[in-house]
């Protein structure tokens, strides 16, 4: 780090302190990160979870609602005149209208200002009346979220460790055959260059159709205006014993370099680090269909974003040199695709899943909590006789055709190493299981006045991540 950089971290210190105490004196402010990979419903999520906020009929668990503590919500633009505003209306009228779809995927970074008024508890919470609190949402892709696992590698171990991981996968066979044909060239041919950028880029891109989670550089599926540059035109190599200076490791490797330079740590320093709790959206179920593979592929994933969290309590030190993540919920989505008898089993899968990840920031002080949750409920429950035994389902309208199916998804087990244990071993294919996964469309709403989208746990999770700012 440069004297640049340091100047310009201090002086951005203080500018965020002064802020804070102008926050902590007149009207609180506090940031929620939202984010997950891929197809973890991140969009979804932050639609139903401000609907419910605006009209709080079905929040009976989050106790600042229910207690009738929160007078009234509203939406206010944005304050960072540089960040787009999250696009609630278009994405509610699209889970709420006469013919309800999937809102578009977050593509770049976003945010929304949800202000509170809430009457604080106690007799001096009276003596003082209702104090306004503002809930900044900060959306951003769960493919940018991956970067941040490059922060603390080189290139050489971040080679090979996605050389090593992906050595096996046949969707990676071409571009394990490209790069090992030009890892050692003692010269850069930029097209030779492009050409093997864009095999991985495509590697990527059927890695994450085929259920894999680390699917970075994020930005190499969303380049924006970067596309094309020579920051985004890099591919892990093999490290050859020598690499000659003006050859194509050494390019990459500044490639590389740039890339963390110019792309990862500003997003970090602009808007990971001011975020004070942060949900972390895991598709844990479409792991499972994908296989043992998919599975430990999400585990190593979230373990290795982890890292960029900082996570533990405030400290003044901290306030200083950046905040850290106080609260980190990880919630398994998608709930709604499993009967109720089993979502203690997937929380259980996603605890035991995110082990590692969760000891590291409970370590550092942070409070941690995993759920399963369904943001918007898009199905109905069921019980049907098959083969002459009862089977608890779930039933909704096929997102392909529109036509009502019942689904049973399978028995997830009750000890989540039957799952884990496979999985770490590298095996292709569960041995006695076969999970299901069907993709369903939002369900027809009918909402009474007050109440907002159905959903599952939707009240506990923001209990946790911002219920004890509202008392």
């Amino acid at each position: 780090m440069g004297i640049a950089d340091i100047a310009d971290d201090l002086i951005r210190g203080v500018e965020d302190a002064a802020a804070r105490t102008s926050e902590a004196l007149f009207e609180p402010v506090f940031r929620l990160g939202v984010t997950g990979l891929s197809r973890a419903g991140k969009t979804v999520f932050i639609t139903s979870l401000v609907a419910n906020m605006l009209n709080r009929g079905r929040m009976p668990q989050l106790l600042a609602a229910s207690s009738g503590a929160i007078r009234a919500a509203w939406l206010q633009p944005q304050p960072d005149d540089t960040v787009p505003r999250f696009d609630y209306e278009t994405h509610l009228a699209a889970l709420t209208g006469p013919d309800p779809h999937w809102p578009t995927s977050t593509r770049s970074i976003s945010q929304l200002r949800l202000s509170l008024k809430v009457q604080p508890a106690g007799f001096l919470g009276g003596w003082r009346g209702p104090r306004t609190v503002h809930l900044d949402i900060v959306d951003y892709p769960g493919e940018w979220l991956l970067d941040l696992g490059l922060l603390d590698r080189d290139f050489a171990s971040w080679s090979q460790a996605v050389l090593e991981r992906i050595g096996t996968r046949p969707i990676a066979a071409d571009f394990l055959a490209a790069a090992q044909e030009l890892h050692d060239r003692d010269r850069v041919d930029e097209p030779e260059a492009q050409r093997l950028a864009a095999i991985y880029t495509d590697y990527l891109r059927a890695a994450r159709e085929a259920g894999f989670s680390d699917c970075a550089p994020g930005r190499f599926l969303m380049p924006g205006e970067l596309e094309g540059s020579p920051a985004l035109t890099f591919a892990p190599l093999p490290r050859p014993d020598n690499p000659a200076r003006k050859g194509l490791w050494r390019a990459f490797e500044r490639r590389f370099n740039a890339y963390k330079t110019h792309v990862a740590k500003p997003f970090f320093r602009n808007h990971f680090a001011r975020i004070d709790r942060q949900i972390v959206l895991v598709d844990v179920l479409s792991a499972i269909h994908a296989g043992p593979r998919a599975v430990e592929d999400l585990r190593l994933a979230m373990a290795d974003v982890l890292r960029a969290f900082r996570p533990g309590r405030n400290s003044w030190l901290s306030r200083i040199t950046g905040k850290r993540v106080e609260r980190i919920l990880f919630a398994a989505t998608k709930a709604d695709h499993l009967h109720h008898t089993q979502h203690p089993r997937l929380t259980a899968i996603t605890e035991a899943l995110l082990r590692d990840a969760r000891d590291r920031a409970d370590f550092a002080g942070a409070t941690t909590a995993a759920m399963s949750i369904a943001a918007l409920r898009a199905t109905v429950e069921e019980t049907i006789s098959h083969e002459g035994r009862k089977l608890d389902c779930v039933r909704g309208r096929l997102l392909s055709s529109g036509k009502s199916v019942a689904m049973y998804a399978g028995e997830l087990p009750q000890d989540p190493a039957q799952l884990l244990t496979p999985a770490r071993e590298g095996r292709q294919e569960w041995l006695d299981a076969d999970y299901a996964v069907m993709q369903f469309a939002p369900a027809r709403l009918e909402l009474r006045p007050g109440d907002g989208p159905p959903h599952i746990r939707l009240d506990k999770a923001a209990e946790f991540l911002f219920g004890d700012r509202l008392r």
